[in-house]
């Protein structure tokens, strides 16, 4: 099953939205190969496109007498605070504090939404931030989705960002962007505090669709600004570094999900080295985090891996 065929109002409100080209290359990689498993993005590999595995699974947990115990896990979601010190931030920024959502699937399950919505409706900051990936599958409707985040979106306190990922149609951004949820599709924005300004940019899926574009989204800032980039994934990290940027939001990598004791990641579908697939780190002068994720994917459960939401505090080196 594909996402429905795109209606004209929808094709032409994109277009004006972010250009025909970048458009038109989204709508036929999403034709091609959304259902795929083997090949195509950056993994030779995408489980989440691999049903019949999800149902072993699940399966297998559940003779292990397992299940049960991930589902409360995964639904356990606690609060990350990550201090991020800048050389160059602006005064007025220090103390700025930045939410993180990633990876929210919020139709994987009926009882997801609530869950999150939970986790983030006593937190106090200065906007939101939401790094990809809105819905279970990666094709087929994408209705309940929408649903979920008008809910959601509802308990989040505005300004509030958001960049697509390897399971969401860049058709579902009309409608985020009617919740008040303002899409960034290789764009930048100005966020500004008292008098100062930082600029957020944000880029489309580089994993999957590979629908990218760094030197657009940074065309607007300035070369002395200080800048953070939102990216589905981390592994665009290098360009990202080289490209000037001073911190990169990601997800994708849901920490693992399943891990071993210890947090060490069975798997973490993405081709980078691990020390940026989870938590904070650094490359160059490029500070980044990779954040676990509020939701699930192939399975609604977690092991030594719990779901989080995180609260960037900004400080001036």
């Amino acid at each position: 099953m594909r996402c429905p065929p795109i209606e004209e109002a929808t094709y032409q409100w994109l277009k004006r939205r972010i250009g025909r080209c970048h458009l038109d290359q989204r709508l036929g990689i999403e034709r091609d190969y959304e259902t795929r498993v083997f090949g195509h993005g950056l993994n030779l590999f995408h489980i989440e496109n691999w049903y019949s595995v999800h149902h072993l699974i699940r399966n297998s947990l559940r003779v292990m007498l397992l299940h049960d115990r991930g589902r409360r896990n995964a639904r356990r979601i606690q609060l990350r605070e990550n201090t991020v010190s800048l050389a160059g931030l602006p005064a007025a920024f220090d103390g700025y504090r930045l939410l993180q959502i990633s990876d929210l699937h919020l139709d994987m399950a009926h009882d997801i939404p609530t869950a999150l919505i939970e986790a983030v409706a006593p937190l106090r900051y200065d906007a939101c931030v939401l790094t990809g990936d809105f819905r279970a599958k990666t094709f087929g409707p994408y209705d309940a989705t929408l649903a979920a985040l008008e809910q959601v979106k509802g308990h989040l306190t505005t300004p509030v960002y958001g960049v697509l990922g390897n399971h969401d149609t860049i058709q579902m951004v009309p409608c985020m962007e009617q919740l008040g949820i303002q899409m960034l599709l290789n764009e930048s924005v100005a966020l500004e505090h008292g008098d100062s300004t930082v600029f957020l940019a944000g880029i489309d899926d580089p994993h999957y669709y590979r629908a990218d574009n760094l030197e657009k989204a940074s065309a607007g800032i300035p070369t002395d600004a200080t800048s953070i980039l939102l990216a589905h994934s981390p592994e665009i990290f290098r360009h990202a570094a080289y490209a000037g940027f001073d911190l990169m939001l990601s997800g994708h990598t849901h920490a693992g999900q399943i891990c071993l004791p210890g947090g060490r990641p069975l798997m973490c579908n993405a081709r980078c080295p691990r020390f940026v697939c989870a938590g904070a780190w650094r490359f160059e002068r490029l500070q980044g985090y990779t954040s676990a994720g509020s939701g699930v994917s192939v399975v609604d459960v977690r092991f030594n891996c719990p779901p989080e939401v995180t609260l960037h505090v900004l400080r001036a080196a």
